[in-house]
């Protein structure tokens, strides 16, 4: 598809490119589901042919849910843990502090719990303890009576707490996705699909998705150990809104297992099942289907405030509670902490520009800015705000007063961050570090800061020119205002869930004229469009009240404007309408 118009260089200062399709195949897709053109052009944007269509559209774990034997580890530390259920032992787990740590804890303990047995959990506080495993945690879980100790979204690196666990007779069972280290882990059972030893192709999957599978694992070693002769064998699929929750937030790739996980999960969500997600949908005031957006956007938020701001085994109480009171008391508490969060995210950012834009003013390519006092907990929020504002990879640090500085960072597609960070440890730069691609964390000392500025920007120098050469708003197609209704919506639900990795349609509206637009919330623009048909519909654009986008829709009314953006179903009170969520835009 070529576009009728050029688009050189948006109100943001981007380029609009066509997603490339084949375009015979996009006409079979549409033809054999006998879908709208667009929907075949979508499928086929994201590498779907005709032949593979129908297995792609299938989101059944019946297909795409694979022996969890194949993750190596898997079946040695389900065995270890189906002796310490038979023999009604307690089991202590060591959770990460965001959305999947804390989903992927979830699964595994109300698991556990269903079947009477003992749990034992530490969340760390991210700003005495910081990331991942440490001597201190394990020994609170053995003090408390752990005999084994399961971490979920972390260990792989952490190499002294699981020496001491081993020394001291706890078996530990390491449950992870992050990149592994250049020295053998020592836990009892590592299951990581990323390590160099694992061979099931599933390094794809979160830390929820992998202890998804090592429950489902653990369950047959129980099945086969007669333990459901003498009780009722838990409801698995009962967990999956907790694995859709976790695969969606850790912004992991939506294809295969993951589309079946997040697809099923957002099913079993609707049912309410789960009385802290429940809970949260209430406060969240999600409206209708949950989606993917719902999760990423109005859950996830919510649950990391916990984290972030609040006491950090918080949201996993909610997670794990069967007590609606309960549920709904803790679901308000972290609503009030997300608008704090949102408050403290506001100053540390406006503070972050300052120092970015003198980096930037250096010929920085990649950005690395900190503060004294800058709120731990939304470090990582403000590294993406940075990152999609200047478009570059991006660091943000909390100097403490004790010569040591913890942060995050996030990345653009096709520049991988975190295995920069684990090469950093290993050169000496940083104290402590690791991640994915998109995203990392680290602790280094104060004084290593710009020797850590300089080896990102040294090291990751090629990938970023790459990838920002490469980089441009991709468009699935022209939609005119008048064929944006239900219908339409509907059709494009075919082809998710959307997510990463499964880009969420982007479409170009031409030729639309802004009646009205305004200011809404904090730093929202809501507008009511128009066509030369007359045909009439809402826009909102996100974030934009302070930016190019949104002076281009408040200062434009009456004007025509080409804008791209995505097609939402919006809501309210039952009454189901669509909108355009606004991206960018161009003159006319």
């Amino acid at each position: 598809m070529s576009l009728p118009f050029e688009v050189h260089q948006s109100v943001l200062g981007q380029s609009w490119r066509a997603r490339e399709v084949n375009e015979a195949e996009a006409k079979k897709i549409s033809q054999r589901m006998r879908c709208p053109e667009i929907v075949g052009r979508i499928l086929s944007g994201r590498g779907v042919d005709d032949a593979g269509v129908e297995a792609y559209l299938d989101t059944t774990l019946r297909r795409h849910l694979p022996d969890p034997s194949v993750l190596a580890g898997c079946d040695k530390a389900a065995g270890r843990l189906a002796e310490v259920v038979m023999k009604s032992g307690t089991v202590g787990i060591f959770g990460d502090y965001d959305v999947d740590g804390g989903t992927g804890s979830a699964i595994l303990a109300k698991y556990l719990t269903s079947l009477g047995i003992d749990v034992v959990t530490h969340i760390p506080d991210r700003r005495s303890e910081g990331y991942g495993p440490s001597i201190p945690a394990f020994k609170s879980l053995v003090d408390r009576g752990a005999e084994i100790i399961v971490t979920i979204d972390c260990g792989t690196t952490s190499y002294e707490p699981l020496n001491w666990a081993r020394d001291n007779g706890i078996d530990a069972i390491v449950v992870d996705h992050h990149l592994p280290g250049e020295a053998r882990n020592p836990a009892f059972a590592l299951i990581n699909p990323k390590n160099v030893n694992d061979t099931s192709g599933l390094d794809f999957l979160s830390a929820a998705g992998v202890s998804f599978l090592l429950t489902i694992a653990l369950n047959r070693a129980l099945r086969k150990l007669g333990l459901f002769e003498t009780c009722d064998e838990p409801k698995l699929l009962n967990l999956l809104d907790l694995v859709a929750l976790g695969t969606v937030c850790d912004v992991v790739p939506l294809k295969g297992l993951n589309r079946a996980f997040v697809t099923q999960g957002l099913k079993v969500l609707e049912a309410g099942n789960n009385p802290g997600l429940a809970a949260l949908a209430e406060v969240a005031k999600v409206n209708g289907m949950p989606s993917t957006y719902h999760l990423g956007f109005m859950f996830g938020p919510r649950i990391n405030a916990g984290g972030r701001l609040g006491p950090p085994g918080l949201a996993l109480k909610l997670l794990m509670t069967e007590d609606a009171g309960e549920a709904g008391r803790i679901a308000r508490e972290l609503d009030a902490l997300n608008a704090q969060r949102r408050d403290v995210e506001r100053d540390v950012l406006d503070a972050a520009i300052l120092e970015a834009e003198k980096r930037v003013a250096t010929g920085a390519r990649v950005i690395v800015v900190g503060g004294q006092n800058w709120h731990e907990g939304v470090v990582g929020i403000v590294a993406g705000r940075l990152k999609d504002r200047f478009k570059r990879p991006t660091v943000v640090l909390s100097i403490g007063v004790d010569g040591t500085a913890k942060g995050s960072g996030r990345s653009l597609n096709g520049v991988d961050l975190g295995a920069a960070v684990l090469a950093a440890v290993e050169h000496g730069l940083l104290l402590k570090g690791g991640g994915h691609g998109m995203a990392a964390g680290m602790s280094l000392a104060t004084n290593q800061i710009e020797a850590f500025a300089a080896y990102l920007d040294r090291t990751l120098r090629d990938d970023i020119e790459t990838a920002l050469a490469a980089a441009s708003l991709k468009v699935d197609g022209l939609v005119g205002l008048g064929a944006m209704d239900e219908d339409l919506s509907d059709a494009l639900a075919l082809a998710g869930p959307y997510g990463a990795g499964n880009p969420e349609p982007m479409i170009i509206c031409p030729k639309v004229t802004v009646a009205m637009a305004d200011r809404v919330g904090a730093d929202h623009v809501r507008a009511q469009l128009t066509d030369s048909s007359g045909r009439r519909l809402k826009g909102i654009a996100f974030r934009a009240a302070d930016n190019a986008l949104g002076a281009a829709l408040m200062e434009g009314e009456g004007r025509s404007l080409h804008l791209a953006g995505r097609i939402k179903d919006d809501t309210w009170n039952g009454r189901r309408q669509v909108q355009l969520q606004i991206e960018d835009a161009a003159p006319v």
